[in-house]
């Protein structure tokens, strides 16, 4: 009874000490792979608890073999654009301009009801009010509203007000992300214009760089915390 006791704290800490070095995540906005990972630790760490023939280290071993693993593959999404959209995916746009996207709300196994329901839910009641409705890699929704419609002032007062538009990431990691350029009609030439206005002197001292929803250049570099 007693080696049932200290096995099972042994094994309740390291798995708490596991989920805390994954990063502070609710397990709804848990990436696929962190998710998978979380659940084979709860099992691995389950397995020594209830059979004591089971030595410990059989235990201990894959839980932290599974957290070198989440640590190198969270380290490589930090590096690599490419590979994190390989292993998490990319937000689907299910709602653009007040109408539903009826393909990629199949692709995404998303139905209808659901998508009413989570509406509902973040206070959007009618789908024409909505500019973008985009399901996260999470599988959270993220809702942004007509910006003459978002909270009271603009409308109300008559005010003319630019429609906001999906921030666009430019630069990440120091590195330029060609498509995205192409998307607003950019090219690397205007990239490094903005670059030398901001008085950065190469793309590799930017740690994030994008086309913010209302059109402005906002930047981020590594060796301090300004931004604009």
């Amino acid at each position: 009874m007693f080696t049932v006791l200290i096995r099972t704290i042994i094994l309740y800490l390291i798995v708490i000490v596991s989920m805390r070095l994954m990063g502070k995540k609710q397990i709804g906005q848990l990436e696929p792979f962190e998710l998978a990972i979380a659940i084979m630790i709860s099992e691995l760490a389950s397995l020594p608890m209830q059979d004591t023939r089971i030595p410990l280290i059989h235990g201990i071993i894959p839980i932290v073999t599974l957290l070198v693993l989440q640590t190198i593959l969270a380290l490589i999404q930090l590096k690599s654009e490419k590979m994190r959209s390989i292993l998490s995916g990319k937000p689907s746009i299910l709602i653009k301009s007040g109408k539903i996207d009826i393909n990629e709300l199949k692709n995404e196994k998303f139905n209808i009801n659901d998508l009413m329901e989570e509406l509902r839910l973040q206070g959007y009641y009618d789908i024409e009010d909505i500019e973008y409705a985009l399901l996260e890699t999470s599988g959270q929704l993220s809702v942004i509203p007509k910006t003459k419609l978002s909270n009271v002032t603009k409308s109300d007062l008559n005010i003319k007000a630019k429609q906001d538009s999906l921030p666009v990431t430019l630069i990440l990691n120091g590195r330029i992300n060609k498509e995205n350029l192409k998307i607003i009609n950019k090219d690397e030439t205007w990239i490094n214009t903005q670059l030398k206005q901001n008085k950065i002197s190469s793309i590799k001292n930017v740690f994030l760089a994008l086309m913010d929803s209302k059109g402005k250049f906002y930047y981020q570099c590594y060796e301090n915390k300004d931004n604009k």
